[in-house]
């Protein structure tokens, strides 16, 4: 019951009155771990594939039974012959059995590499359900920066669609007094109508990254912190692809998982081929054998015995290679699943790394490029005024700026997304690595679903 309850309080603290203590980056992982589908999916799979060791376990354990049959008859006899006369013969009498039995394996070469299989296969899920943590991670943490880049793109497109209202609005003006021409009019209407079309795609794309979030929370409504100013912009630590390839490929869990599939396949093969093996089983029962008739003798047995069963297989039609071969060839896929593994994680080493990378620089670069965006408007708007550039002229400079602006938030964003991925791969990636980034969040700037 703590779980539910725990949940509960957490959803009424995200809706409730204190709305503003649940809205940085931990806040909404620590949701996420409660409400996520796909990580409460990985649990269940992980407790059931638990199970696979009790059952192997079982079959290697002593097995006994009781069973009892009772029967109630009615026996009509005719024409039976007794002495030198014959006569009819009726009798009602109830006869029963009971038997308990003890089985125990004595050899069974499957059943016991069946149990170290399942060590096998418990290591590979537990492999999977660190993974799906991990991933948990990176999911929230995407989805929650995807909110805030929409909201930029928004706040940019809105930004751009009052300037090109104001500008339009001043064109109307000039025109009025005979300073411009209808095509400048015309010009200013045309950018405006753009911007306000993709403000409204802007706001779509905003709502959907919303509802993307709350697939990983829940239906809840909560405010998030926008990122802040103090983003350090650092390489990775080392600052060494090879390094951090090496680290991946000796920790990451989908790895260690896909090496643990090899591992049970290779004994699937050596149970598929123990076919060809003998097996010993050691029987020890007691039998009760009850008949109340007098008609055929009435009976009272008791049995007990002991034995062995050898069981010897000479021919099974082939079934038994061909398992065997079966087997091999799930051995092989496994094996290329863990190849396929291991390119997995060194392609995304590689994308992270180079990623985190080349968002420091293009984070510079947007940023000077804001700088040249302003001076170029500041000098398009003066031309304007004295003739030399045209109102089209003035409109680009404006969009540009904006676009560099959005960009240069985007590239940010961006710089986090992929340091954090850079962990995932190595399987790093952890709580602490969630509230490093954290920090970097202003909790007064709050971006609800009211203030976009």
């Amino acid at each position: 019951m703590r779980r539910p309850i725990l949940m509960a309080s957490l959803i009424l603290s995200l809706t409730g009155p204190g709305l503003a203590h649940a809205e940085d980056l931990i806040q909404i992982y620590d949701l996420a771990v409660l409400s996520d589908p796909v990580l409460k999916q990985a649990e269940q799979q992980l407790l059931a594939t638990k199970e696979t060791k009790p059952q192997a376990l079982a079959l290697l354990l002593p097995n006994f039974g009781v069973n009892a049959t009772g029967t109630y008859q009615n026996v009509e006899a005719y024409d039976v012959q007794t002495g030198l006369t014959t006569r009819n013969m009726r009798e009602d009498f109830s006869t029963g059995t009971a038997t308990a039995q003890l089985n125990q394996t004595v050899y069974n070469r499957a059943q016991w590499i069946g149990l170290k299989q399942s060590d096998d296969v418990i290591s590979q899920a537990e492999a999977q359900y660190k993974t799906s943590q991990i991933q948990l991670m990176a999911r929230t943490a995407e989805a929650y920066f995807n909110v805030l880049r929409a909201a930029d793109l928004v706040r940019s497109s809105e930004a751009l669609m009052r300037a090109n209202e104001r500008q339009l609005e001043q064109s109307k003006q000039r025109f009025e007094v005979g300073l411009v021409a209808i095509t400048d009019v015309n010009d200013n209407q045309a950018a405006y109508d753009r911007s306000r079309a993709t403000v409204i795609t802007n706001k779509n794309q905003l709502d959907n990254a919303w509802e993307a979030l709350r697939v990983i929370i829940g239906p809840v409504n909560v405010p998030l912190a926008r990122l802040g100013d103090n983003l350090p912009l650092a390489p990775p630590e080392p600052n060494d692809i090879g390094e951090w390839t090496k680290v991946a490929l000796e920790n990451n869990y989908d790895i260690q998982a896909a090496a643990m599939a090899v591992a049970a396949a290779k004994k699937e093969v050596e149970i598929q081929r123990s076919g060809h093996y003998p097996t010993l089983g050691l029987q020890a029962g007691y039998n009760l054998d009850r008949s109340g008739s007098e008609m055929f003798g009435g009976y009272d047995t008791d049995t007990s015995y002991i034995g062995l069963n050898l069981s010897i297989p000479i021919y099974q039609g082939g079934a038994v290679v061909s398992r065997t071969r079966q087997a091999g060839h799930s051995l092989g896929a496994a094996q290329e699943q863990l190849d396929q593994a291991r390119r997995r994680v060194n392609q995304a080493v590689t994308d992270a790394f180079r990623g985190v990378l080349s968002s420091i620089s293009e984070v510079e670069a947007r940023k000077a490029a804001i700088v040249s965006a302003t001076s170029t408007l500041e000098s398009t708007q003066a031309g304007l005024e004295v003739g030399t550039r045209t109102q089209v002229d003035v409109l680009n400079a404006q969009r540009q700026l904006f676009e560099n602006e959005y960009l240069y938030l985007s590239a940010r964003y961006e710089y986090i997304i992929n340091g954090i991925k850079l962990y995932q791969a190595t399987s790093g990636l952890n709580r602490e690595a969630i509230e490093r980034a954290n920090t970097w969040l202003n909790p007064g700037d709050l971006l609800t679903t009211s203030n976009l």
